[in-house]
C-alpha cells in the first residue's frame, strides 16, 4: 500500500488533542488494541490518532501494515520516531536505516524522508517546530 501526503498531518486521524492541561496519560497496548479493531484497519487502512496537538508539539501514534509506504513526506522543523512494535526503513536523502521495536531516531531541520514498514509496525511520531 502506498500513501502520498503533502504535510505533517497523517492520513486517517480518529481524533485530535487539543488542551492547556499539562497531564495526559494513555494506556497504549489497550489504545493500540482498539485501533487495530475498527473497519478500517481489519481493510487494510493505517491508523493514527493524535495523543496531543499544541502550537509547538504534535505526538501521533501511528500504526501501519506489513510493506505500508509512506512518501513525500516533508516534516516540521524537526520530527522523531519511537518503534513501540515492528521494524520500519526509513529513507532521508543522505541516508537509510532500520529502525526496530524499541529504538528511537530523530530528524532535525526539515529533512525529507520516507517511510517503509517491513512488518506490522506501532510507533510514535513527534513533529517539533521551533518559534
Amino acid at each position: 500500500m502506498e500513501i502520498e501526503t503533502l504535510n505533517n498531518r497523517p492520513l486517517y486521524i480518529r481524533n485530535n488533542r487539543f488542551s492547556n492541561s499539562t497531564l495526559f496519560q494513555y494506556e497504549l497496548p489497550k489504545l493500540i488494541k482498539k485501533m487495530k479493531d475498527t473497519p478500517g484497519w481489519r481493510n487494510g487502512e493505517l491508523a493514527a490518532t493524535i495523543l496531543l496537538k499544541s502550537p509547538d508539539k504534535q505526538i501521533v501514534l501511528t500504526i501501519l501494515h506489513d510493506d505500508t509506504q509512506v512518501n513525500s513526506f516533508q516534516s516540521g522543523d524537526s520530527v522523531t520516531f519511537q518503534i513501540i512494535e515492528g521494524r520500519i526503513e526509513l529513507h532521508t536523502p543522505a541516508k537509510t536505516v532500520i529502525l526496530n521495536n524499541g529504538q528511537y531516531l530523530t530528524l532535525h531541520d526539515k529533512i525529507k524522508f520516507s517511510l517503509t514498514s517491513l512488518e506490522d509496525s506501532v510507533f510514535l511520531l513527534t513533529f517539533l517546530t521551533a518559534h
